[in-house]
């Protein structure tokens, strides 16, 4: 099990991400996000619950690392938006090359136990929908 650490700060919910989601550990990643919390795994396709926890895992099941490259975080009260590069790059499990990326808009709030969550993780964010 991955440790404890949680965002203290709003832009550090990424780097977080980013850690949990390289561990494979899908039990630490889930932490990242706030009870209720929405992942979009493709534009237009909302998720919540056990389907966004699949959707989630899918991705790490690829086994490639993702990077994650903060570009601006804006804070107004307990919200964050959080807009990131990223990419998740090499060949897979099944010897097929796979290069995902985008630039994602998420939401984060800042909990009562003074940790930073997704509420709302949209790693497609800025494509079209289709």
């Amino acid at each position: 099990m991955m440790a404890s650490r949680l965002a203290a700060r709003p832009q550090d919910v990424p780097a977080v991400f980013a850690e949990r989601f390289n561990s494979g550990d899908l039990a630490a990643l889930a932490e990242v996000y706030e009870e209720g919390a929405v992942f979009v795994p493709e534009p237009g396709r909302p998720l919540a619950g056990a389907e966004a926890r699949a959707a989630n895992a899918a991705f790490v099941a690829l086994g490639l690392p993702i990077e994650v490259r903060p570009r601006h975080v804006y804070v107004s009260g307990d919200l964050a938006l959080l807009v990131v590069d990223w990419v998740i790059d090499g060949t897979g499990a099944d010897g097929e090359r796979v290069r995902l990326e985008g630039t994602a808009t998420d939401v984060a709030r800042h909990g009562p136990d003074g940790h930073w969550r997704y509420a709302i993780d949209n790693p497609f964010g800025t494509a079209p929908a289709p």
